[in-house]
């Protein structure tokens, strides 16, 4: 790489850190620290966590339940009750090729999920169909839920419990903040871990 390319990219990542910074300012601290209040009252009461999304979302969905069940403590049998809902490829397929794919999460909490669990939708424009129709399922059935968004927020903005939201036109800052505000969740809940009974912690 010669000496423009290299101060061409150097300019690159600076504004993509900048964009980055300046959108983490805009994270609504309160609501995340009440999905970290919510998800150490799951914890501490065995409830179901439910993360879903599409894409990169489905990705960060999946890499966040792998921290909440291990990270988060690190102790045999314990951990958050958390399903990432695009996990399952035999289930997300077999519902996407039967009731089509705007279906394929809330089909999931239907069966799944009871009044007092906890959903998480991830997504950039809020407005995936798989993702509304699973918001609202769970207005329908009692189960409190959470966005993160970007973007406008979309339709999911309206219709989750607590949506956590930066208006940020950019996907791949949409889903860095996913993981921004699910690694920060993970530490603070790594922090707590000495509040769960020591039965629930093996």
């Amino acid at each position: 790489m010669n000496d423009k390319e290299n101060s061409d990219f150097q300019a690159f990542a600076a504004s993509y850190f900048e964009r980055l910074l300046e959108a983490t300012g805009q994270l609504p601290l309160e609501t995340v620290k009440k999905l970290a209040d919510t998800l150490l009252s799951c914890w501490k009461d065995g409830r179901q966590v439910f993360i879903f999304g599409n894409g990169g979302s489905a990705g960060n969905a999946m890499h966040l339940a792998n921290d909440l069940i291990y990270g988060i403590s690190k102790t045999f049998g314990s951990g958050l009750r958390i399903t990432a809902l695009p996990a399952n490829g035999s289930v997300t397929t077999c519902l996407a090729n039967d009731e089509g794919y705007e279906s394929i999460f809330s089909y999931q909490l239907a069966v799944l999920a009871q009044p007092g669990d906890i959903a998480i939708a991830l997504s950039g424009s809020g407005n995936s169909q798989n993702v509304i129709k699973a918001l609202e399922h769970c207005k329908a059935s009692g189960i409190e839920s959470y966005a993160i968004l970007g973007y406008s927020g979309g339709k999911s903005r309206a219709l989750a419990d607590h949506p956590i939201h930066v208006a940020i036109d950019d996907m791949q800052i949409s889903e860095d903040l996913q993981m921004t505000v699910g690694h920060l969740l993970m530490q603070w809940l790594y922090s707590k871990r000495e509040q769960i009974a020591p039965k629930q912690i093996g």
